[in-house]
């Protein structure tokens, strides 16, 4: 039998009204009145939050009663947006329904000693063509 401290949500302090969740039972809850959704097979219950989402509700809406990881992920999550989860754990996902992934926190959004390269490159190309066009032009003009 599993030790039920391993399966405890890592930043999560496990609620006394936690609860195991099919994703059928999930998927019925994706109104405005009762809005759940799945993130790294935890259940949250975000319908207090609707009105407070920066993004608006209706992106809320749009995946309501899913599983919205890969949404939640591409966005690029704060910390802080992280942390606020933990008001809205109502559960897990059942072991059945899982897709075991990993959260691995906000995208790090640091540019890397290539990509620096390459932006002074980017300029550099335009401005030497420039250059090359007008000792070009002055050349023609002066003849």
């Amino acid at each position: 039998m599993a030790n039920p401290e391993n399966e405890a949500p890592s930043n999560e302090t496990r609620k006394p009204s936690a609860r195991v969740f099919t994703l059928a039972e999930v998927s019925q809850h994706n109104t405005a009145e009762s809005c759940y959704m799945v993130i790294h097979d935890k259940v949250y219950d975000v319908t207090k939050f609707l009105d407070e989402h920066p993004g608006g509700e209706e992106v809320l809406l749009e995946q309501a009663g899913g599983n919205t990881t890969e949404a939640f992920e591409d966005v690029g999550h704060s910390t802080d947006a992280r942390t606020m989860m933990a008001d809205y754990y109502v559960g897990e996902v059942c072991e059945e329904d899982k897709q075991h992934t990993k959260d691995t926190g906000p995208k790090k959004w640091t540019s890397s000693d290539s990509s620096s390269e390459n932006s002074w490159k980017s300029w550099l190309i335009p401005v030497g063509i420039a250059c090359l066009a007008s000792l070009i032009y002055r050349l023609y003009r002066l003849k």
